[in-house]
């Protein structure tokens, strides 16, 4: 991918207060359960050749608290998670393409339970402004949609009227408030 233009200059890293990454998956095929991530870190360096993002979260760190046999099967669980073997996901995408009119897109190695795939994530990108105390802050927002037996989490069971408990395409969100490196 190609930089259409040259918005971020310099290294950000995310403000995790007004930053957030969820996912959602649609459960009992009547609704979408979603949770979020609430700490992670991120990196975006825009040098004069390409954009590079890097990100992590701690699967400790999934908003699921309870009922707490939920969570610890989801978060600990190795239907799930497995969190004691794979405590962290991670993302690594070298070439993010910031387009003039505001979109964005990136190719992305997404980490999960110790599996790699690659990832197409599009969105868009505000550029960076001056913030309160000086600081400069810019924010890209992007979404994909994985397949989550792609990472080995296969947990399924059949509903009695047919169809399944889980669906298997889960929908990946990050809203990334950047603010420049001193």
């Amino acid at each position: 991918m190609t930089v259409s233009t040259r918005p971020f200059v310099g290294t950000y890293v995310v403000d995790p207060v007004h930053s957030t990454v969820e996912f959602a998956v649609r459960h009992m095929g009547v609704s979408l359960f979603r949770a979020r991530f609430e700490e992670l870190s991120a990196r975006l360096v825009a040098g004069d050749a390409q954009v590079r993002l890097e990100g992590s979260a701690p699967v400790e760190s999934v908003s699921i608290r309870s009922p707490r046999e939920f969570r610890e099967h989801v978060v600990n669980g190795a239907d799930f998670f497995d969190a004691g073997n794979h405590p962290e996901i991670t993302v690594v995408a070298d070439h993010v393409a910031l387009h003039a009119d505001g979109t964005a897109a990136l190719r992305a190695d997404l980490t999960i339970r110790g599996v790699t795939r690659s990832v197409i994530a599009t969105g868009t990108y505000h550029a960076p402004i001056e913030g309160l105390g000086g600081q400069r802050r810019g924010a890209l927002e992007l979404t994909a949609t994985v397949d989550r037996r792609d990472w080995g989490i296969d947990w399924q069971a059949p509903l009695p009227a047919g169809g399944d408990a889980l669906g298997n395409e889960v929908r990946l969100t990050a809203h990334l408030e950047l603010v420049e490196e001193a």
